[in-house]
């Protein structure tokens, strides 16, 4: 499209282009797919799902009409089930294990979770009640998936939980950080509302070392679990970053979800630098919003690349070209201090770092000059190290460091999340973020139980 066409997209087009990619199953097409599964006894597709939801009998309710059952069946297992509907890797978990692949194609089980899940959104259904009191509180830090998570099952258990966010609305990464044509804010809020209806408390914009002091949450609550996620995108540390036109990945994706849509980056060509799920973000967001032309500057290969199989694909089909073994060496700027260039270096890969991936080297003479209206920085995202120290837990480089029942240092203080992920795309999924808040919650309950017998 020439950029005179591009140019006369409408803010009505913008916003048609952030609705859901994917429009659903109809009625009947799941109740169909529902039918095409074997209700397998020892089900391969539960032992793939890191929450362990029991999925042959989800997709048998809805085979039987029974969509309210579908829907508790799945926020039972996963308190964020219906963000996962739309998130997971499917391919590589659930359905990857599922036994029909050896023969057919296998069962939609995602697009069956959704299925029973956008039911009970649009029923306005409330799947579950708060458990009776045992009379212990528990403070929570952050509203993401692993904070709603450890929030909901510790209310079921008969805690009464506060939820401190710094943010303006609940459901961390799932609200803020997932574009919304793949998961539209609305989703997130009523998980969040799920949570909220079992009496839990939730406060944002409210920071913790700011609004509220750890010592203070120390002295007020029995227990205190961690789930705070990640923080910004880091510099790129490179000439240029100050300039006006460069992003970071995560503010440029929340603002699509949070702000009105300008046509700003109609007919722009953009590099995004990264080549992980938050950079598809950028790239595919970019796309959407009118430029001409995007481009991801990884300097590893395909191979290395932390992206799921599934957003590399989509990214391709959106037009998003990729440059391997490219490394950005500076920005340039015009004379308003604007973006207008980006100077790149080629890479060769080396032998491999601590975490697997071969380490890229440059090469000499090979520098080499792209065109750009703006740049999206999005290389990882930092630790909440300020956080961690308030608390003087233990950890390294920003990761908090746990038991095998989730305790951190100190013996009250709990920690589930991004804040104690290392490196790895299979580590920091949505849905392995949410069965850890469930595992925080029964660590809390067990020694809560252990402590009652031995008082």
């Amino acid at each position: 499209m020439a950029k005179s066409e591009m140019a006369r997209i409408s803010l009505t087009d913008l916003k048609r282009n952030f609705q859901e990619v994917e429009p659903g199953l109809t009625g009947r097409e799941a109740v169909e797919e529902a039918n095409r599964c074997l209700y397998c006894y020892d089900a391969p597709c539960i032992q793939a799902c890191p929450t362990g939801i029991d999925i042959p009998t989800f997709i048998k309710k809805i085979a039987s009409g029974n969509l309210k059952g579908s829907a508790t069946t799945i926020m039972s297992a996963n308190p964020v089930g219906a963000s996962c509907a739309r998130v997971c890797p499917t391919e590589e978990l659930c359905e990857g294990a599922c036994v029909l692949n050896h023969s057919t194609k296998p069962i939609m089980i995602g697009d069956l979770q959704r299925h029973a899940t956008n039911w009970a959104i649009q029923n306005e259904q409330v799947l579950f009640h708060k458990g009776a009191s045992n009379g212990r509180t528990v403070a929570i830090i952050g509203s993401g998936p692993a904070g709603l998570s450890a929030a909901r099952e510790l209310a079921l258990l008969g805690y009464k939980v506060t939820i401190f966010e710094a943010s303006d609305k609940a459901g961390g990464l799932n609200t803020y950080g997932i574009v919304s044509f793949r998961l539209p804010q609305q989703i997130s809020f009523w998980e969040v509302e799920q949570v909220k209806s079992l009496d839990v408390e939730i406060l944002t914009n409210t920071t913790v070392g700011k609004d509220i002091s750890a010592e203070e949450l120390q002295n007020s609550y029995d227990f205190i679990v961690l789930a705070a996620g990640m923080a910004h995108v880091p510099n790129l540390g490179i000439e240029g970053e100050e300039l006006d036109g460069v992003y970071d990945a995560i503010e440029f994706v929340k603002e699509t979800k949070t702000k009105q849509l300008t046509n700003e980056f109609v007919g722009k060509n953009v590099v995004v630098i990264g080549a992980g799920n938050t950079a598809i973000d950028g790239a595919t967001c970019s796309v959407r919003l009118g430029a001409e032309n995007v481009k991801i500057l990884y300097r590893r290969t395909q191979v290395e690349m932390s992206a799921y199989d599934f957003e590399y694909e989509f990214a391709k089909q959106d037009g998003v070209e990729f440059r391997w073994l490219t490394q950005p060496t500076k920005i340039i700027g015009d004379e308003n201090g604007r973006v207008k260039a980006i100077e790149c270096l080629k890479m060769e890969l080396g032998e491999p770092n601590e975490d697997g991936r071969r380490r890229p080297a440059p090469v000499n003479g090979t520098e080499f000059m792209i065109p750009v209206d703006a740049v999206i920085k999005a290389i990882g995202q930092t630790r909440h190290q300020s956080l961690i120290d308030q608390f003087n837990l233990e950890q390294i480089n920003g990761v908090v460091q746990i038991s095998e029942t989730y305790q951190t240092s100190d013996p009250n203080v709990y920690a589930c999340g991004d804040v104690v992920f290392g490196k790895g795309k299979g580590e920091a999924m949505v849905v392995t973020a949410a069965q850890q808040g469930k595992n925080v919650a029964y660590a809390i309950h067990h020694q809560y139980e252990k402590n009652s017998v031995t008082a």
